[in-house]
């Protein structure tokens, strides 16, 4: 297949599925993934919402069609990052979002099966005996109703009375119906009929269960499960679908590799997190010899030589385990207002692909310094416990007048919120034992419970009209601005060695920097003797260093 070019994007060559997270990512990837296979109630979602955003569950308008969490949560993740026209999506550092929106296509896919089959049952048993259908959803809907938590897990005294008379009148007039005749027997087919269907339901159900259950648990366990999504590697240029799928999901991995992203307030840089220490070292460029003149340099110089020592942070005197090796990229800051409902990308001749290119960034180092515009920053990342911690530590140089500023700023996003992190358990239920009744005990429960049955046969069909089952069941929102990875973060601080790392990363980093920033003011006939006297200022504090809300100002 030749190249497809599209949004200035070339595809070429040919159908490719990127394999899942890359090494030191796999656990918060999992985790996240894990969601698109759960069965727990949708709300429970709301537990994980961090401070960068809250997540909206639209209530059903018939709780009968209500999604379960991995259900809205695939369709929800699958909409905001693979629909048409959608709005910017925010980096998710730490994770591999591709893999996550693949576990979402491969989930919505099993389940698809499951309602194919599911609908063939509705059709044999439910179409033919509609009116007997529509009775029994009927009694299950006022199940929900009269339940005492509204999910029909424990009927009200009012209702099991209520559901009793029902059943008691039922039975009444199936015994009186004539035994001869077309529809006396009817009638009481099509009572029993859905019953029936009811049955084999239920075994696609559970069968379909395991499945999800075995790939949720994998995916906490290490296990490496493949998400299988066929549909995303187009057999023939024919197949537009699964070629426009392929596309979305290149665009999801040209975006994470972005070099701009959006600073929101006291949110912090979006997909970095807060911003919890600031150091500043500010001083006056004066010549090193009286009646010399320094050697003309802008702030782009001194921030290449800082990049270049700043990519050796991982080389040490010591044989120790030392640094990781750090991610070290120049970004592109964009000011957003705190509340802001969506960001936008560059566009443009200075863009490529979601990407400033080289040239717009030295010249927005050297130029945009001060009023409107982005500022440049030079980032290192290092991206620890599988993921689940990102420090982020952010220089930028600035020269206004006579003074030269060189401020580092320390970012930290925490681990995935640890719902995300709970294995599937078997359903038990504590009963009375037999004979001491006064003690009790535990027995399992089906996988799947008949209320569970009939709400799955009762979805199928409208599977295949995704804004109806909407409308009438209810969906998950997602927060904006969105991006998987920080708007279910928890803070590190909660975690005493994640806390540790994020404190121990910034001594290193700034004394690399301030090094690098004296040897490129030496050699352009600086004088640096206050420069040395404030870096070893700098260097007292920063030992002391404990998080702080540096974004929060007292006016």
């Amino acid at each position: 297949m030749g190249a497809v070019v599209a949004d200035g994007f070339d595809f070429s060559p040919g159908a490719q599925v990127p394999l899942s997270g890359g090494a030191g990512e796999t656990a918060a990837t999992q985790a996240l993934a894990s969601a698109a296979y759960r069965d727990s109630p949708l709300s429970d979602i709301t537990k994980a919402d961090s401070d960068s955003g809250k997540s909206t569950v639209k209530k059903p308008k018939l709780s009968l069609f209500a999604p379960n969490l991995g259900e809205a949560f695939a369709r929800a993740v699958q909409e905001r990052m693979l629909g048409g026209g959608r709005a910017a999506l925010i980096q998710s550092f730490g994770i591999e979002p591709q893999t996550i929106v693949e576990h979402c296509l491969s989930a919505s896919r099993l389940r698809k099966q499951r309602d194919t089959k599911l609908t063939l049952v509705m059709v044999l048993f439910g179409l033919l005996f509609l009116p007997g259908v529509l009775l029994w959803l009927g009694v299950f809907q006022l199940r929900k109703m009269l339940s005492k938590d509204g999910e029909g897990k424990g009927v009200s005294l009012l209702g099991g009375a209520l559901l009793t008379v029902l059943a008691g009148v039922a039975l009444f007039f199936m015994i009186k119906l004539p035994v001869a005749g077309f529809w006396p027997l009817y009638a009481r087919a099509m009572v029993v009929a859905p019953v029936v269907g009811w049955w084999w339901a239920k075994q696609i159900c559970e069968t379909a269960a395991v499945t999800m259950r075995e790939a949720w648990k994998g995916l906490l366990e290490g296990g490496g499960v493949a998400a299988k999504i066929p549909e995303a590697v187009p057999q023939d240029p024919n197949q537009v679908a699964a070629e426009t799928l392929r596309q979305n999901l290149a665009k999801v991995s040209a975006e994470q590799r972005s070099n701009v992203v959006f600073y929101a307030g006291p949110k912090g840089i979006l997909g970095m997190g807060t911003r919890w220490g600031s150091w500043q070292l500010a001083e006056e460029l004066r010549p090193a010899q009286e009646g010399a003149e320094i050697h003309p340099f802008r702030s782009w110089d001194v921030i290449r030589v800082i990049h270049d020592r700043l990519r050796m942070l991982e080389r040490s005197p010591l044989h120790t385990g030392g640094f990781p090796t750090p991610s070290v990229r120049h970004w592109i800051v964009s000011p957003v207002g705190e509340n802001a409902a969506a960001v936008s990308r560059p566009d443009g001749t200075d863009s490529d692909a979601y990407q400033i290119r080289g040239h717009e960034i030295e010249r927005i180092c050297n130029e945009q310094q001060f009023g409107a515009g982005n500022r440049h920053y030079l980032g290192v990342q290092f991206v620890l416990w599988d993921g689940q911690l990102v420090i982020t530590l952010m220089i930028t140089v600035t020269v206004l007048h006579e003074t030269l500023r060189i401020e580092v700023t320390g970012h930290a996003l925490g681990p995935v919120h640890s719902f995300f992190s709970t294995k599937p358990e078997p359903k038990t239920k504590e009963v009375a034992k037999t004979v001491r009744f006064w003690e009790t005990r535990k027995v399992t429960l089906p996988l799947i419970e008949p209320s569970e049955v009939v709400r799955l046969a009762a979805r199928a069909p409208l599977t295949w009209f995704p804004p109806v089952l909407d409308f009438l069941g209810g969906k998950l929102t997602l927060p904006e601005p969105f991006g998987l990875r920080h708007v279910w973060a928890a803070k590190p601080w909660r975690h005493r060695f994640m806390a540790d790392d994020a404190l121990r990363a910034a001594t290193p980093v700034l004394r690399t920097v301030h090094a690098a920033a004296m040897s490129v003011l030496k050699e352009n006939g600086v004088d640096t003797e206050r420069f040395d006297n404030r870096s070893l200022v700098l260097s007292g504090m920063i030992q002391g260093a404990e998080p702080h809300k540096v974004d929060e100002y007292n006016a």
